[in-house]
């Protein structure tokens, strides 16, 4: 079986599909994704099936995966600097907000399968310095909401509602799941 392919830049998702030990090839999709829109779960879905099947190939696996935070209804995607960096995390402050992970698997023949995991975060109630620090490291630049929570971020998220990992990006069982029953040999690549 040839390596799966893994769509997606993100260095956290590479991260949590090695710890599987499954051999897996990262290929950018290549695609010029808009700014996250209501409904997130859906936009999620949306994006991780064309990033899946912008990489696939036949007779190959391919994963793609997309995260959407949403505070109610307002859409948080990646901050454009650090000041609205600082701005998201006002928002999140003390407050519970939605991390929308879908997740999409295109097998060797081109049928997708797709999954949402949708877990609650739950912020503290944050003050001005730290806004300010976590907003000066740069660390949430490049993700959905303004945070990471594997990283320094922890420090700001008082708990979690559902799957952890669907909040650091990937839902490592649900891809599991789906991944068995498409009939992805899991256990002779682990």
């Amino acid at each position: 079986m040839r390596p799966l392919i893994l769509a997606s830049k993100s260095p956290r998702r590479r991260e949590l599909l090695a710890r599987l030990g499954l051999p897996f090839e990262v290929r950018d999709p290549g695609l010029a994704e808009p700014p996250p829109a209501a409904p997130p779960g859906r936009f999620a879905l949306v994006w991780a099936e064309k990033k899946a099947r912008a990489a696939w190939e036949p007779g190959r696996f391919a994963l793609g995966a997309d995260t959407v935070v949403a505070l109610g209804d307002r859409v948080l995607g990646k901050p454009r600097d650090g000041e609205e960096n600082a701005a998201f995390l006002r928002l999140l402050s003390g407050r519970t907000h939605t991390v929308h992970t879908g997740v999409a698997v295109v097998d060797p023949e081109g049928r997708a399968r797709t999954v949402l995991a949708a877990p609650r975060v739950r912020f503290r109630e944050l003050d001005e310095d730290e806004i300010r620090w976590y907003a000066a490291t740069g660390e949430g630049l490049d993700k959905a909401g303004g945070y990471g929570i594997q990283e320094k971020g922890m420090a700001l998220v008082a708990g979690v509602e559902g799957d952890f990992y669907a909040v650091v990006g990937l839902p490592v069982a649900a891809v599991w799941e789906v991944l068995k029953e498409l009939g992805y040999p899991l256990l002779e690549g682990a």
